[in-house]
């Protein structure tokens, strides 16, 4: 069977030992969500957590959308995309991006969004391929004291 994909509805240990896991691989300047906090992140009405479980059943990636109103309509942003590096290449980011996506458009979001580094050649490409385009726009931020 191939992946699959899933929305996750409880914290289970398999799914803190998954982002445990996973995080690591995308950043390395934050550290995985303990339990209580997935807790919350599972469930928020604002973010739908995506599973992908890999042919031997173990979550081989995860991405979260956030879906928000503002006073122009509903907004849909799409963060912390990761496919372990063991099972990248096999279509699981499509997956879960294209599930997201779904999600997005059934909320009644007129358009996703999303940020990608440079760096990150292959997510890009899939982003492209998916019908992402690039907004001529700037992104800000402001790092505020934990």
């Amino acid at each position: 069977m191939p992946a699959t994909v899933e929305v996750a509805t409880k914290v289970t240990p398999e799914l803190v030992d998954a982002f445990g896991r996973l995080i690591p691989q995308l950043s390395s300047s934050n550290p995985p969500p303990p339990e209580a906090e997935l807790a919350e992140l599972v469930a928020s009405a604002a973010t739908t957590v995506f599973l992908a479980r890999a042919e031997d059943g173990t979550v081989a990636g995860t991405l979260t959308l956030c879906t928000f109103r503002i006073p122009t309509g509903i907004r849909a942003w799409i963060e912390d995309v990761v496919v372990d590096d063991a099972a990248r290449g096999q279509g699981i980011g499509k997956m879960l991006t294209q599930a997201a996506v779904d999600e997005a458009r059934r909320r009644g979001a007129r358009t996703v969004d999303l940020t990608s580094r440079p760096s990150r050649e292959a997510a890009n490409r899939l982003y492209r391929s998916l019908g992402f385009e690039p907004r001529n726009t700037n992104v800000y931020r402001l790092e505020l004291e934990r």
